[in-house]
């Protein structure tokens, strides 16, 4: 199962709360890429360009698909190529945590590791042109706003109960 949305959006917070409810395994796909190439996704991004990184996320992508079942939060940028948006059509449940750029900017505490909210109108701009993109590959929709990371997580989980996709829960 895929998280996927703006940053800020609570992906990873939601999907690692949802994994200890339901105790199985969550992975944060920038994470994971970090840790492979031993770099930051800044680090990662200044040496191979966003194309460089973009491949090593379409890769990385496809390794989870055929994984084990696992909560995966993707990064925000992962809707951008085609090839992800089928890999996550294809490849398991995907719930889109939907929040405005005015909010995530309010929820992110260290504004430096996210270069694109040094400039608010480009991230409400940026943050509009993938809306259609997140909707696509989306089989839900959770609204995040003013919502906690508990509440967000136990709609998904409900969600997924209603749609028989989810195991048993250990609350």
């Amino acid at each position: 199962m895929f998280f996927v949305g703006f940053m800020g959006a609570g992906k990873t917070s939601v999907s690692r709360r949802l994994a200890r409810m339901c105790r199985i395994s969550s992975i944060d796909l920038d994470t994971y890429i970090e840790r492979r190439e031993d770099k930051k996704v800044k680090e990662i991004f200044a040496a191979v360009g966003e194309g460089g990184f973009r491949a090593m996320e379409t890769e990385v992508l496809r390794e989870f698909t055929a994984a084990e079942p696992a909560l995966v939060s993707c990064g925000g940028g992962i809707v951008k190529a085609a090839e992800n948006r089928e890999i996550l059509k294809r490849g398991g449940f995907v719930v889109y945590l939907k929040v405005s750029a005015d909010e995530a900017q309010s929820r992110i505490s260290d504004l430096s590791t996210r270069p694109l909210f040094n400039d608010l109108a480009q991230a409400r701009k940026t943050n509009e042109e993938r809306l259609p993109l997140y909707e696509e590959v989306a089989d839900v929709v959770i609204d995040t706003a003013g919502k906690s990371v508990g509440r967000i997580a136990a709609e998904v989980r409900d969600v997924l109960k209603k749609e028989g996709i989810l195991w048993q829960s250990h609350e």
